[in-house]
């Protein structure tokens, strides 16, 4: 025969209710452990996604560079600074000074690096001929590349070394 709950003496009831200690503080530890498990994989996903959105970024500018000096005809230089995050789009202005057009941020975590500092897009279609490698602070992420050709293709590829 099975007894119910409700069958027993009340001071029995009061006692059988509930969690032990020892239930919870196995239930904690399978917790923990799972969370330590699983806590490389996620800052390895967000180290690649600061890299992916970095790349995006620098592709993005690239690529509104190429479009304003066909549009205003006249040359566009892109820079970047590792130390502010910053990308910068400039047009030559009279007095030989510089103008900005536009800055983008990218994430501190993340650079740039390239054969040079900066790159012209002209208004006749051409570039300076280089390659961006986007690094990320966390070295085990591989890296991205992009590469913008002397007639100002600009592509991307993914498995560099930085």
């Amino acid at each position: 025969m099975n007894a119910s709950a409700n069958n027993l003496p009340q001071q029995l009831r009061m006692t059988s209710s509930g969690f032990t200690l020892i239930e919870l503080m196995v239930t904690i530890a399978v917790l923990a452990i799972i969370a330590g498990i699983a806590a490389p994989s996620i800052s390895n996903q967000l180290a690649n996604q600061r890299v992916k959105s970095t790349t995006a970024t620098l592709a993005n500018a690239l690529k509104e560079a190429k479009n304003e000096s066909l549009i205003r005809r006249q040359e566009i230089e892109v820079s970047y600074d590792n130390t502010s995050n910053t990308i910068k789009l400039k047009i030559n202005a009279s007095g030989g000074t510089k103008d900005e057009i536009n800055t983008y941020q990218y994430d501190a975590k993340s650079t740039i690096n390239s054969t040079g500092t900066e790159i012209e897009f002209k208004p006749n279609k051409t570039a300076d001929d280089m390659i961006f490698t986007i690094c990320d602070s966390n070295t085990s992420i591989s890296p991205r590349q992009i590469t913008v050709s002397k007639i100002g293709i600009i592509t991307g590829q993914l498995g560099v070394t930085c």
